[in-house]
Formats: structure tokens, C-alpha cells, sequence
């Protein structure tokens, strides 16, 4: 199964890069106050709403591949912004699920609107707390002009293969929901 996933995604991830920015389908499940959904606890993050979204992201151990990203991508000011943000944060294990050299690829300066394109499929430029989608479904524009499919059941999921591992951890200029998958714009 992971495999298959695996599969998809550098599929997906593969029509993004050779077609630049793109919509996101996003599909996901019912949250609410900080919740787990029995995945690895998210440590380290601030709750208070003190930091913005950036700093939060910098505080916890699960972002630093996400924190080198929006760097890579030049998208740290933007994140630092007034908002309100929600921001669906691929944890490290998210990222090394990409298939190999993926990731380093993404990385160089010439790859920048690329990198820039996925991350911005991850980011909503309102705020969206868990309760405001439970039990229901919704389409949310992304920071790229795209889609984000939230479906809301026994699980939150994100598009077709992201899950929703932790959410409304509160930020100054927003929200973050922690997903177990990055994901990858597709056209509509």
C-alpha cells in the first residue's frame, strides 16, 4: 500500500514539476482543540499563539525538513505575514516518504517555483479550524490560487493520501494542522 502511494505521489509530483503551479485536491477527517489522531505526538510546539506560523514550525523537532523547504522556497516572510494562515505541515517522516532524490531536487535555487508551488498547495490564506469542517466536506482556496478538498469522516485526510496527525495548534497569524504526507498539486 505505501508503495502504491509512494507511486502516486511521484506521479503526481512529477506532473507538477513538469507543469509548474497547479491546484491541490486535498480530502480530509473531523478535528478539534489540539487533537491526536494515534500517530507520533507532535512535540515541542508552542500552543499559546505567541509565535507565527514560522516560529512554531521552527520550535518543533517534526519541521525541520518543512522549516528548510519555506526557507529554500523563499516563502518565510510571507508565512511571517498578518495572515490569518492554516497552514497543513508535512511532518520530516512526510517529507522522506517523497520519492528518493525528490527532495534534494526541490531543494536547489533553480527548482525555487517548484518548491514554492508544493508549499503553497499546503497553505489556506484564512484561518480554518478543525471544528469549522467536522462531519462535513469543503473546498478551500490554496495560497497558489488552487483547491484544498477537506472530507471530513472516522479520519481527517488531506487530498487522496495525507491524514491529518495532529490539529489547531495555534500560531499569532494562524493555525497549523500536521499531515503525515506532502502534498501534490494536480490540475483540476
Amino acid at each position: 500500500m505505501i508503495a502504491g502511494r509512494n507511486r502516486a505521489a511521484g506521479i503526481a509530483l512529477a506532473a507538477v514539476l513538469g507543469a509548474g503551479t497547479a491546484a491541490a485536491d486535498i480530502e480530509p477527517s473531523p478535528y478539534s482543540k489540539p487533537r491526536d489522531y494515534g500517530h507520533a505526538p507532535v512535540t515541542g510546539v508552542a500552543k499559546t499563539g505567541e509565535a507565527d506560523i514560522v516560529e512554531t514550525a521552527i520550535k518543533a523537532p517534526q519541521f525541520k525538513t518543512l522549516v528548510a523547504a519555506l526557507k529554500a522556497a523563499d516563502m518565510v516572510s510571507a508565512l511571517r505575514g498578518k495572515g490569518p494562515f492554516t497552514v497543513f505541515a508535512p511532518t520530516d517522516a512526510a517529507f522522506a516518504k517523497l520519492p528518493k532524490g525528490t527532495l534534494e531536487m526541490l531543494l536547489k535555487p533553480e527548482n525555487r517555483a517548484k518548491l514554492r508551488a508544493i508549499l503553497s498547495a499546503h497553505v489556506v490564506p484564512e484561518l480554518i479550524v478543525s471544528r469549522e469542517w467536522q462531519g462535513r466536506s469543503g473546498r478551500f482556496d490554496t495560497l497558489d490560487h488552487g483547491l484544498l478538498t477537506l472530507v471530513s469522516g472516522k479520519k481527517v485526510t488531506v487530498g487522496k493520501y495525507a491524514t491529518v496527525v495532529t490539529s489547531d495548534i495555534k500560531a499569532s497569524n494562524g493555525v497549523i494542522h500536521v499531515i503525515d504526507t506532502v502534498l501534490t498539486p494536480v490540475r483540476d
